[in-house]
């Protein structure tokens, strides 16, 4: 399991992943779940993945693969899209045909694979887009009346993000729903894990503009987490009925 948010606000874009993978209690990994393509100044993606390893390592690798090709082209890469829906789809596409071809294996050992994924950025002329991205390619997108998106162990850290967050939410106080959002998730379920990976991208900057990696041992996670408990239970005992 996972839990991925992506926030899309006035100010920018801001994105929040684990890195919790399991298959059974007793293999549990870490693996990256945020993926980034970038032309500076030109355009930015970045990609959160949740589901089946097999299904997202492959998706990754051939989107990678077709960005650098030499011969790529708009129809072929990402990077030369002519779009961020134009991006949507060809990201939808391929994870479409890739669940289709590890599903097919599968099935035949009584065992399925899926995956969704979050994409969102910006191409240099164009808005800011966020999408979510179901196993049959088909997508949602983020709207100024919902401007956050989920996929993974989404329900824990759903009511925080329903409370405060609207288009005009500054980049800082994202960054902090989404943490808290986040620290929900941790506590209610435990497959979902840290390290986290946090990416801030500002309106028509065209690039990632903060990347960071927040450990177990983070102290600003740490101590965000213990003023958010006792700032609960403050308010759970003030609260008359």
């Amino acid at each position: 399991m996972t839990y991925c948010v992506g926030l899309l606000l006035d100010a920018g874009i801001v994105l929040l992943s684990d890195t919790r993978t399991n298959a059974g209690l007793d293999n549990i990994s870490t693996y990256r779940k945020m993926f980034t393509f970038e032309e500076p100044g030109e355009r930015v993606i970045a990609i959160l993945t949740a589901g089946s390893l097999s299904v997202t390592q492959t998706v990754l690798a051939r989107l990678t693969e077709a960005a650098e090709d030499p011969d790529a082209s708009e129809t072929t890469s990402i990077l030369k899209a002519p779009s961020m829906l134009r991006v949507a789809q060809m990201i939808g596409s391929t994870l479409s045909d890739v669940t289709a071809e590890i599903s097919g294996r599968m099935n035949r050992m009584s065992q399925s694979a899926s995956a969704s994924l979050i994409v969102a950025g910006q191409r240099k002329g164009g808005p800011m887009r966020l999408f979510l991205i179901y196993k049959e390619g088909n997508f949602i997108e983020a709207t100024r009346d919902t401007p956050y998106l989920q996929i993974g162990e989404h329900k824990y850290g759903k009511p925080i993000l329903d409370r405060v967050v609207t288009p005009e939410t500054s980049l800082m106080d994202a960054q902090k729903a989404v943490l808290l959002s986040m620290d929900s998730t941790l506590r209610s379920n435990l497959s979902v894990g840290m390290p986290l990976d946090l990416c801030v991208i500002e309106c028509d900057g065209l690039k990632v503009s903060q990347r960071r990696r927040i450990e177990p041992e983070d102290p600003q996670f740490a101590k965000m987490s213990k003023a958010w408990s006792e700032a609960l239970r403050r308010a759970y005992t003030e609260i008359e009925i």
